[in-house]
């Protein structure tokens, strides 16, 4: 019988693993521009304006692939939804390295956003619906720790790359080729979610599935939760704005918003030009980035130790309440000339640490876990569209927050901290350790 669920729990971890590569193609997708921008802002000669559209571009993508996410995962199943995630990025990399004009590029990446939306959206929702209720915090937070990975990935690919010449952006964009393709091939071996093969009347099938990872002694237990979950009356996008439900769905899309309006882009997005307005050399500031991406994370594992013992809302609480002290530390560095810019890297290492131990583990956790399972995917597809909308907007006006402010936009992110951390206290509630049956009738 041990050898059994030892396997079961083998199986589990790989499937929720490569589910998670499509959280590290995320990260890797977003945080390969912020060493790329520079150059590419020579390359084609762009204005402030035009420098944030080439960032928030890909955003913009993003929105519209969470948009569409869930009613596609609905439909087709979430197996498949992940390889045409696959597909995209492969496709962005390729095109990416090829633009001979600025509209060009935009095409390439405006690819691998829709890609980016949708695995935001369906990755996080696969491995949910995957986990049994005790480990499902530390499962999730395996997609928020491949999207640090590839988001360190990227800042080494980009320094490693930076000396290459004068093509080196194209060669940082094209380096995504190498994980997506080991995310495609992954995915042929994963099975479909349990959960969707029931909403599908697929039974039979999804007691297979159950089998492998809840174990033969749980699995019919578990096939009948669901299956009583989903005979509930079928609730629709705008049935959810009943007062019964509509605070989960409020609370699912705050949080989303505060959970990148917050500042964490800026420093994911633009490091090396903030270390660059800090005084530290191109160099210097793509190592710096480097050493944010460690940062991220160690932090990152620190809050996947911490997410199934100490719960969803302490963590949030410490790691924002840390953020915003970190953000009006950066923003009086970058304001005062006596200060040394190692100090400013200091805090934002510091805003990094308390990101990733909370919100950074905790936000697709969250999110892929309060809605009720007969809508999961739609209404994560509208708390994730909400996400890249504050992702878009953020990116497109930090440039020139950034041109007019200087280290007093660092204040204004702080104050936003300070919002979301009265929104956490009085609004976010406890799901550890619960079933997601269970906690769809927490917000009944």
């Amino acid at each position: 019988m041990s050898d059994k669920i030892d396997t079961n729990k083998n199986q589990l971890l790989i499937f929720s693993t490569v589910a998670a590569l499509g959280g590290l193609l995320f990260g890797f997708d977003t945080g390969v521009i912020s060493g790329a921008i520079p150059f590419i802002k020579l390359e084609f000669y762009l204005n402030s304006y035009q420098e944030g559209f080439a960032v928030s571009n890909l955003m913009i993508a993003c929105v519209i692939g969470a948009l569409i996410a869930g009613p596609i995962a609905d439909w087709t199943g979430r197996k498949k939804v992940l390889i045409l995630c696959a597909v995209l990025f492969i496709v962005s990399a390729i095109l990416s390295a090829l633009p001979r004009s600025f509209t060009e590029l935009v095409i390439a990446r405006f690819i691998g956003g829709i890609g980016v939306g949708v695995a935001s959206v369906v990755s996080p929702m696969y491995i949910a619906e995957i986990s049994p209720a005790k480990i499902r915090g530390r499962l999730v937070a395996l997609n928020q720790l491949a999207i640090v990975v590839g988001i360190l990935l990227s800042y080494l690919s980009n320094w490693l790359l930076v000396d290459t010449g004068i093509n080196n952006w194209r060669y940082m964009l094209v380096a995504e080729i190498l994980p997506a393709t080991t995310f495609l091939m992954g995915l042929f071996f994963i099975l479909e979610s349990p959960r969707w093969l029931t909403k599908e009347g697929l039974e039979k099938d999804a007691l297979d599935v159950l089998k492998v990872v809840a174990g033969a002694v749980n699995a019919d237990h578990e096939l009948q939760k669901i299956k009583k979950s989903l005979a509930e009356k079928k609730t629709s996008l705008k049935e959810l704005l009943h007062p019964s439900l509509r605070r989960v769905l409020i609370v699912g899309i705050l949080f989303s918003l505060f959970a990148h309006i917050t500042g964490i882009d800026t420093i994911i997005y633009y490091g090396p030009i903030i270390f660059l307005e800090s005084g530290f050399k191109t160099d210097s500031a793509l190592l710096a980035s480097v050493i944010i991406g460690i940062t991220n994370l160690i932090f990152t594992f620190v809050g996947m130790a911490m997410i199934d013992k100490a719960g969803r809302k302490f963590l949030l609480l410490v790691g924002i309440a840390g953020m915003g002290i970190s953000m009006t530390l950066v923003g009086f560095c970058m304001q005062s000339d006596m200060i040394s810019a190692k100090w400013t890297l200091l805090w934002i290492m510091t805003y990094i640490a308390s990101f990733a131990m909370s919100i950074g583990v905790v936000i697709w956790v969250y999110l892929s876990e309060i809605y009720p399972t007969r809508v999961r995917g739609q209404a994560l597809s509208v708390a994730t569209m909400v996400l890249w909308l504050g992702n878009v907007i953020l990116m497109q006006l930090f440039p020139v927050m950034m041109e007019r402010f200087g280290g007093g936009t660092f204040y204004i992110f702080s104050f936003i901290c300070l919002l979301a951390f009265i929104f956490t206290w009085t609004m976010v509630k406890e799901t550890r350790g619960v079933s997601l049956e269970e906690i769809e009738k927490m917000w009944v």
